[in-house]
């Protein structure tokens, strides 16, 4: 079957407080250096990665019966690739990242709809880049790969980066 959001992934992070949280982003970017997305840096993840730059990404394509699994260290993009990839959105969404307190307690909805329509006026629709916004890449370090199969003998692949930059492949049992 068709997959509706194949580029939606959750992403885990752990806090301070030693506690994993997960939240699903859209994987925007990916080569040979990582996997990128892009977010509020004062949000809880920016706030957990700056605090542990470790994380956990999984793609879960419930039509296809397969689940990928990804670890590694985090970093922020540089400046430049999160200029060019904010100003390639929507208006609505660069307003939007001026607008939201991302992960902060807010008293209604109104607060968004105030917040998007003075940033909109203050920028007179042409907003910079936030500096608290911008991409992280996930440098892999380990991937998992999951195939459902019938009677649940499902194919589980898992590879490890080596010192020397390689991969160890194996096979795991379900």
């Amino acid at each position: 079957g068709e997959v509706p959001e194949p580029n939606a992934m959750t992403v885990a992070t752990v806090g301070s407080d030693l506690r994993p949280s997960t939240r699903i982003v859209l994987i925007k970017d990916f080569d040979e250096r990582g996997i990128v997305w892009y977010t509020n840096y004062q949000s809880r993840k920016g706030q957990e990665l700056a605090g542990n730059p470790f994380a956990a990404l999984q793609f879960h394509w419930v039509e296809l019966e397969r689940v990928v699994r990804i670890e590694g260290a985090v970093e922020k993009v540089s400046d430049e690739e999160s200029d060019t990839y904010f100003h390639s959105r929507p208006l609505d969404s660069r307003i939007g990242a001026w607008a939201s307190p991302q992960s902060q307690v807010i008293s209604g909805r109104s607060v968004l709809v105030t917040n998007a329509a003075r940033y909109g006026a203050q920028f007179l629709l042409q907003p910079p880049r936030p500096p608290h916004w911008g991409g992280y890449r996930l440098r892999p370090e380990r991937w998992e790969f999951w195939q459902g199969r019938k009677s649940r003998l499902h194919d589980r692949l898992r590879y490890l980066q080596q010192n020397d930059g390689s991969w160890l492949r194996e096979r795991l049992a379900p």
